[in-house]
């Protein structure tokens, strides 16, 4: 009688779940929308790669339709969009984006978004007033997304409203290493970091220690009932012959920026430099940023700024190597928080 061969599971018998390995690796792809091709393009330069082919039409009833013309199956997609001034249709866009990434089977889908739409809605500040930046992070979990990407988010709360990984990136590291590029001796001898209002004094005492300079601060009072209309109160720390800092996340009407380099200049200051993450630049901000209070601008593009909104005085710096680099560590199941030291 011929005797029975005992096969034996070598993977149970080392404790592993019994399975088959498979020959594939991950691929990482980067698809965009159609908000800011230019900054796509040149992250997908940074790490590399082509942009996916994506067919996008806008028909005459005003929806979206989008198209991958490649496999999506089991890859690793990172999903880039910004926003300006068309945020509704470009965060549908994005939507539908997600939307056919998840039919089309690609494993997982990162939501690039550099700057963060609905982001000055975080909180409810009167009653009866809906919480925007929630909806638009529920939004984007139900259509697909795994997890998101943004930089200098305007609320950091809004990392919690995600139930996944978020990765809040900080474009200081670009704008700081400019400045410590291009002020003169006679700038960082006298330079004094200034903080537009009491929200963003954690953000400038930071700058100030990066820079080893003071901070002062300005005191502001915003009316709930007017949007976009902020009235100067006080100034605390000394900016008398100084050469002032202003830095802040987001610049929009520049109603803010404005009057606190006025109030600056008022006091004392001798320039008025302004840094600042996302550069929206809704009217009349374009025409305010040229005032004579104000020496100089710089700002990244993680918002797309069209020629028309450009000037002599404003340096736009790219976010494109940020975006890379932390998009990179993620697909390598790397660090993000390692480019911070810390902070992320």
């Amino acid at each position: 009688m011929a005797r029975t061969k005992k096969t034996i599971d070598l993977d149970l018998a080392k404790g592993i779940a019994p399975g088959v390995i498979a020959k594939t690796k991950k691929r990482l792809v980067v698809v965009a929308g159609r908000s800011h091709p230019e900054l796509a393009q040149a992250v997908g330069e940074h790490l590399g790669i082509e942009i996916a082919p994506t067919e996008h039409r806008t028909f005459a009833s005003g929806e979206i339709y989008t198209r991958f013309e490649v496999s999506m199956r089991g890859t690793d997609v990172f999903l880039i969009q910004s926003f300006d001034q068309n945020v509704n249709e470009e965060l549908m866009e994005m939507l539908i984006m997600l939307d056919a990434l998840k039919r089309a089977s690609a494993k997982r889908v990162t939501v690039v978004v550099p700057y963060y739409p609905y982001s000055r809605q975080d909180k409810k500040g009167r009653g009866r007033e809906p919480i925007s930046a929630r909806l638009v992070t529920d939004l984007i979990a139900t259509a697909g997304a795994d997890r998101i990407m943004s930089v200098d988010l305007h609320a950091s709360q809004i990392q919690g409203f995600f139930d996944g990984p978020v990765d809040h990136l900080f474009a200081k590291p670009v704008l700081l290493g400019h400045f410590r590029e291009t002020l003169t001796p006679e700038e960082r001898a006298t330079l004094t970091v200034v903080s537009p209002d009491m929200g963003r004094v954690r953000v400038a005492d930071t700058w100030s220690d990066s820079l080893d300079a003071p901070l002062a601060i300005i005191h502001k009072r915003r009316d709930p009932k007017v949007a976009n209309q902020v009235s100067v109160h006080e100034i605390v720390g000394e900016v008398a012959g100084r050469t002032c800092l202003l830095v802040d996340d987001m610049i929009d009407t520049a109603g803010t920026i404005v009057k606190a380099a006025q109030a600056l200049k008022a006091n004392g200051a001798k320039k008025v430099i302004v840094g600042a993450t996302h550069a929206i630049f809704s009217d009349p901000a374009t025409e305010r940023l040229q005032d004579d209070a104000i020496d100089r601008v710089v700002v990244t593009d993680t918002v797309p700024i069209p020629e028309e909104r450009r000037f002599e005085k404003l340096t736009v710096l790219s976010a494109a190597p940020l975006l890379a680099r932390a998009i990179r560590e993620v697909f390598d199941d790397g660090s993000v928080t390692s480019m911070f030291d810390g902070a992320a």
